[in-house]
């Protein structure tokens, strides 16, 4: 049996042919710094290589399943914005690993999921997520672009109309508001949460196995696709904007706990 990596952000474990991954920042609320950025990917390039499973699960450690960015690390990427454009290759990976991972991957929403952390729950297969919990994309709301995946990801499952709608405004929505225009599967009570992602689990395990990995890959194509077109540039665009005297304004309201004032474009 491959041994499972053993890492500092992240836990892996295996529930029969079951692989768990678990963002465990749970003091920050799984928001991703420069190690957990870096580890995500390698969780990820695990899972997809993995022998010994035929389904992984995606959750977070504690109340939320990530609130995005690292407040010390986003502050840090504005005042040395040198070291985002190594970032932006370990985005790239990110995204591109998950969607190359042919078993179905299930997001288990526990909390919160916020800028990084609402796209790669979008990018799982199926989401269940805690009804009290938010999801949204407000890279808009620290001056920044969204171009690490929610370009990609926000207009296949919603459609252009809302996408741009929450894309532009960064607006987070409640759980059950995400399940009712289709951007998420299932909000649920939290105590409810674990009793059905084990029975959806359960039910992928005991199926056909090559049949739901050739029809996942099928529907991956598309986002595949889009991705080579829009990845690249969306995120050249997101390391301009962390140049951005907006971007250094968000930071330093968030800093301050004000409201930030942006320029005009």
């Amino acid at each position: 049996m491959t041994d499972i990596p053993v890492l500092e952000t992240i836990l892996l474990e295996r529930r029969g042919r079951l692989l768990a991954i678990t963002l465990n920042r749970p003091e920050t609320l799984n928001a991703f710094d420069l190690a957990l950025h870096t580890e995500m990917v390698a969780a990820l390039e695990f899972a997809r290589d993995d022998q010994n499973s035929d389904a992984v699960l995606l959750t977070g450690a504690g109340r939320a399943f990530s609130a995005g960015g690292d407040l010390d690390h986003i502050a840090h990427n504005a005042a040395n914005p040198d070291k985002f454009d190594f970032e932006i290759q370990i985005a790239k990976a990110i995204v591109l690993t998950l969607l190359d991972i042919t078993k179905p991957v299930v997001c288990r929403m526990n909390g919160h999921a916020v800028g990084l952390g609402a796209t790669i729950a979008l990018l799982c297969d199926v989401i269940f997520a805690a009804e009290n919990a938010k999801i949204g994309d407000p890279h808009v709301h620290v001056g920044l672009v969204a171009g690490d995946g929610g370009a990609i990801i926000w207009a296949q499952r919603l459609g252009l109309t809302r996408a741009k709608e929450y894309l532009l405004t960064g607006e987070l929505l409640s759980a059950v508001k995400a399940a009712d225009i289709g951007l998420i599967n299932h909000a649920l009570p939290l105590d409810q949460l674990d009793a059905a992602v084990d029975a959806f689990c359960a039910k992928l395990l005991a199926g056909a196995q090559m049949a739901i990995r050739y029809t996942k890959m099928l529907t991956n194509l598309e986002l595949k696709r889009i991705a080579a077109l829009v990845l690249d540039q969306g995120l050249a665009w997101e390391g301009e904007s962390v140049r951005s005297a907006d971007h250094r304004e968000a930071v330093q309201a968030l800093i301050e706990k004000r409201p930030p004032i942006f320029g005009a474009a």
